[in-house]
């Protein structure tokens, strides 16, 4: 997408706002206050998700992937939307729910039914910031990464997600990581997972390999900038002769990182 965020959020605020004033002007002041208040959460949330803030906790999601009550009413006029939107545009679009990249290691959209969820009982990485975790889904090993739409996880958060999708590997548990649609913030750590599990050399090689599985993706610069940064600073190591001697290096590494801080999880 080359508009973030911010910026079409924006434009929704201000689209929203015009609307109320013209509702106004025509006397229908109760029927106006219903996109005053969704024009001003538009704004909050253009703001909250500008690059310069970044601060994808403003929802609120809690590490098991649920929201509190206060926030679902608050954000509503938000995070219904993004939901039904994203419903309609997947349905429209034909476009498979997710892709295996490679054995076992998918990558796609929100799974908002079981059929949306690739077989094996996978081990679930959730980039979003703005989508439940289904009820139904309670069972599965999860790994939250709020993340706004259009931006980039944290490189240290790149890094913890891509240890933990090693260890479920090692395992022998498939892995499932989603965003929105598959197409950018799930894009990113599955790069690094693929470059972790030397699969491929680099980030922007495992960008091509992605590609030619899941011809839709659209990573932008603030992506590659994550990458970048990651591939920079990283401790998880590709993937060698023995999976136990990866784990290894792996469990050694998280308690050195300096990006290895507490993440959102559950097993």
């Amino acid at each position: 997408m080359g508009v973030g965020i911010s910026v079409l959020l924006g434009l929704k605020a201000i689209v929203l706002f015009l609307i109320f004033v013209s509702l106004q002007n025509l006397d229908f002041t109760l029927s106006s206050l219903p996109f005053l208040y969704a024009s001003l959460v538009s704004l909050l949330v253009s703001l909250a998700s500008h690059p310069s803030i970044n601060l994808p906790m403003l929802l609120s999601k809690n590490p098991d992937g649920t929201f509190p009550i206060w926030s679902l009413i608050i954000f509503s006029p938000y995070l219904y939307f993004v939901r039904l939107f994203s419903f309609l545009r997947r349905f429209t679009s034909g476009e498979e729910p997710y892709s295996e990249i490679c054995e076992g290691v998918y990558v796609g959209g929100w799974p908002y039914s079981v059929d949306k969820l690739p077989p094996g009982n996978p081990a679930i990485i959730d980039c979003t910031c703005e989508f439940p975790r289904k009820e139904e889904f309670k069972g599965h090993s999860y790994l939250c990464l709020p993340t706004w739409d259009t931006r980039a996880p944290q490189p240290g958060e790149i890094e913890s997600a891509v240890k933990w999708a090693c260890r479920k590997r090692a395992q022998n548990r498939p892995v499932f990581i989603h965003c929105a649609y598959g197409h950018g913030r799930s894009v990113a750590v599955m790069s690094a997972l693929l470059v972790a599990l030397g699969v491929v050399e680099d980030w922007k090689k495992a960008e091509q390999f992605i590609r030619e599985r899941r011809p839709c993706i659209s990573m932008n610069s603030v992506h590659y900038n994550a990458l970048e940064e990651w591939s920079k600073h990283r401790l998880s190591n590709p993937k060698g002769n023995e999976v136990n001697t990866s784990s290894a290096i792996l469990s050694t590494a998280s308690g050195r990182s300096r990006y290895d801080r507490p993440k959102n999880r559950s097993d």
